[in-house]
């Protein structure tokens, strides 16, 4: 009995199974989302890559050093930024364009003496890649500077360091501003100096996604400043990564066990890998078709819409105008 049971099931089995593989297969391609694979030379080229001690900005600096760029890691955590290289180093970086300077992104003064460092040993900075980030902290935390972590972090931090290293990026005469944003944005609710940082409006998720706003909004903040200076020397554009299952989920249950183990198999079939994300911000950093393109949104190597918000010119100019005032101090 059991033996014709299996006997007719085995022909659908055999019939089935390629086209559940070949299924598995375009589903998985899918999920990992565009691949940047332009050949492009980045020998010569100076970059900086905020976050590179692991995720997505880790995988960014390695795709930078292989196309030959050397490649500045601001990092928070000396001892993990250290294995973070030797693991590249194992991977085909070369060590000797792989340098540590470390800073924390919740610290005013910390940024600008990583920016001191920088300009000291380099005459001019190629590529600036605004990557770090924190997501999902369990309760309103305000920095040293006084301003919620969260928000100081992705993007006030951000902010502050691209001011700084402004004059670097224009003495490139080609520079790339790439700011790591999230198709989140598009759910924020504000950027309100007196929202953002009142505990009052604090949530997971709310302030995150204002965070990544703000991001966006940047870059349109800049360009609109250079156009209207006449400023070609320097381009900015955001990206969303894609959904990368990274350890910036640690502060949610997610990142806690059982559930880490638990759902490792879904987050490695539907979610992009480290390597994944980083595609989009090195097509940003480094395709040659990109050349003068500014203010502009990415998702999967392709332009993509952004939050109405985003594309407000006085909230961006509001925003680029109270965040000045935030770090002018470390600025001068």
């Amino acid at each position: 009995m059991m033996d014709d049971f299996l006997f007719g099931i085995f022909p659908g089995l055999l019939v089935s199974a390629p086209i559940f593989i070949c299924a598995a297969f375009l589903l998985r391609k899918y999920f990992k989302g565009a691949q940047f694979d332009e050949p492009v030379d980045a020998s010569g080229k100076v970059a900086i890559v905020t976050g590179a001690s692991s995720g997505i900005g880790k995988q960014v600096a390695r795709g930078l050093n292989l196309r030959g760029a050397k490649v500045y890691m601001l990092c928070r955590n000396r001892e993990k930024a250290l294995c973070a290289i030797e693991q590249l180093v194992e991977s085909g970086c070369d060590r000797s364009r792989l340098l540590l300077l470390c800073a924390d992104l919740s610290s005013f003064a910390s940024i600008r003496a990583f920016a001191d460092s920088f300009i000291k040993a380099e005459d001019r900075l190629d590529i600036l890649v605004n990557n770090a980030g924190v997501f999902a902290l369990p309760s309103f935390q305000k920095t040293i500077d006084g301003y919620e972590t969260t928000f100081q972090c992705n993007y006030l931090g951000h902010f502050l360091l691209t001011e700084l290293l402004m004059e670097s990026l224009c003495a490139s005469g080609h520079g790339r501003i790439v700011n790591v944003s999230s198709m989140m944005h598009s759910s924020a609710d504000s950027i309100a100096e007196d929202v953002v940082n009142n505990p009052n409006f604090y949530s997971r998720f709310h302030t995150y996604n204002r965070s990544k706003l703000a991001n966006v909004m940047h870059v349109r903040a800049l360009t609109t400043l250079w156009r209207e200076s006449g400023e070609n020397r320097v381009t900015a554009n955001a990206c969303h990564p894609g959904a990368v299952h990274t350890n910036i989920l640690q502060y949610t249950f997610i990142g806690h066990e059982p559930w880490r183990t638990l759902l490792k198999p879904i987050f490695a079939f539907f979610f992009k890998t480290d390597e994944d994300g980083a595609q989009t911000p090195l097509y940003l950093a480094l395709s040659k078709h990109l050349e003068g393109i500014s203010g502009e949104y990415f998702s999967n190597c392709a332009k993509a819409s952004m939050a109405s918000l985003a594309k407000d010119d006085k909230q961006c100019k509001y925003l680029y105008e109270y965040s000045k005032k935030a770090v002018i101090q470390h600025i001068k």
